[in-house]
């Protein structure tokens, strides 16, 4: 059923060639990975690469298919499809699903443009760019599920001041990612990003996700708030065909989500990313990224933190594919029962293409 779903879609996008303007493209990359290092525990909250030690394998971690097509000046819009190894089909297969969905309204008042359908978050998609090597990894907030990169929903994205000194984004989301809505809450979205000077790029986002209220196992009668909160800032700096900086940090909260023995209290997460990349050669560019991240704060969860080292070396063949030899390199708080996890030390080379 899946595949004739698949199919119907493309005949469709092919008759939509036919009778407007149109384009298709899309990008694949993947790895070739050993894992020198694992812990023999499983363990949750894990980035590295699956396996155990010594482990190694080909993979596609992402492949892109998109058609984009112009209806007229005023509208036009986007269906894309991804394949990925996360999602598996019901044979084991490599999975497919539509990633966006979407039609935009330009300029639907001036200088703003109006989207509805499956669409990307305001939350990292700034950040994402500027950091320039999705194919190596998800940004923090993305790579800890912090926030989902898509949402189902309408938004509206314009400037407030000319040149892009001051841009706006805002949403109104089901909450639930790719998924079909199953209740009747929301998500809000809001990102604010600058560009004050050349070369520098900044955001401040916020969301707000109304959530069902849930049970207090402390006082049968009563039910508490749900809700949660996230918040982000990113600053990043860059020198074209030279170097890129940035930094990025959040905070998420979750009402009454973390059970400490006596009392539900709020679950607090928080976590930054800072990177680089620098110029060696026209066609070589090295890249370095340090993430920590703390799922809850509180005092009496421990065993939890993660820190994320990435370097690598990319090589741009062409400007459409390059190859990027790396290193991964993830450690793990000691857990209560006194236990350091050891280390996750992973080699890869990452393949990346852009097709037109």
């Amino acid at each position: 059923m899946k595949r004739m779903v698949i199919l119907a879609g493309a005949l469709v996008l092919f008759a939509m060639v036919g009778y407007s303007q149109g384009k298709f493209s899309g990008y694949i990359f993947g790895d070739y990975y050993y894992n020198v290092t694992r812990d023999g525990s499983p363990l949750s909250n894990v980035a590295s690469p699956a396996g155990g030690t010594s482990f190694q394998a080909f993979q596609f971690r992402r492949i892109y298919f998109t058609y984009d097509n112009t209806i007229n000046q005023k509208f036009s819009a986007r269906f894309r499809l991804e394949a990925d190894q996360s999602a598996n089909a019901s044979n084991g297969a490599v999975g497919v699903m539509v990633k966006d969905a979407s039609i935009k309204w330009s300029n639907i008042f001036a200088g703003s443009d109006f989207y509805f359908g499956i669409q990307p978050t305001p939350a990292f998609e700034v950040s994402e760019g500027f950091w320039g090597y999705r194919s190596l990894e998800k940004t923090i907030l993305d790579l800890r599920g912090i926030v989902s990169s898509r949402d189902i929903g309408m938004s509206l994205r314009g400037s407030i001041l000319s040149n892009k000194v001051l841009s706006y984004w805002i949403m109104l989301g089901n909450g639930n990612g790719n998924k079909p809505e199953n209740d009747k809450f929301k998500r809000m979205y809001l990102s604010l990003e600058t560009q004050p000077v050349k070369g520098l790029t900044a955001t401040a986002y916020v969301d707000y996700n109304a959530r069902a209220k849930k049970t207090n196992p402390y006082n049968a009668i009563s039910s508490v708030s749900n809700d949660l909160t996230t918040y982000a800032l990113f600053a990043g700096y860059s020198q074209k065909d030279k170097f890129r900086v940035g930094g990025e940090v959040f905070m998420q909260s979750i009402a009454h989500e973390y059970n400490n023995g006596s009392s539900l209290v709020s679950k607090d997460a928080e976590g930054f990313s800072l990177f680089g990349t620098a110029t060696i050669l026209p066609s070589l560019e090295a890249v370095a990224r340090y993430d920590y991240y703390d799922p809850n704060t509180a005092s009496s969860a421990k065993g939890d933190k993660r820190m994320y080292f990435l370097a690598g070396l990319s090589y741009k063949a062409d400007k459409n594919f390059s190859i990027t030899p790396n290193v991964i390199y993830e450690t793990y708080e000691k857990l209560p029962s006194g236990v350091t996890p050891k280390s996750a030390l992973t080699l890869r080379a990452t393949l990346y293409y852009i097709f037109l």
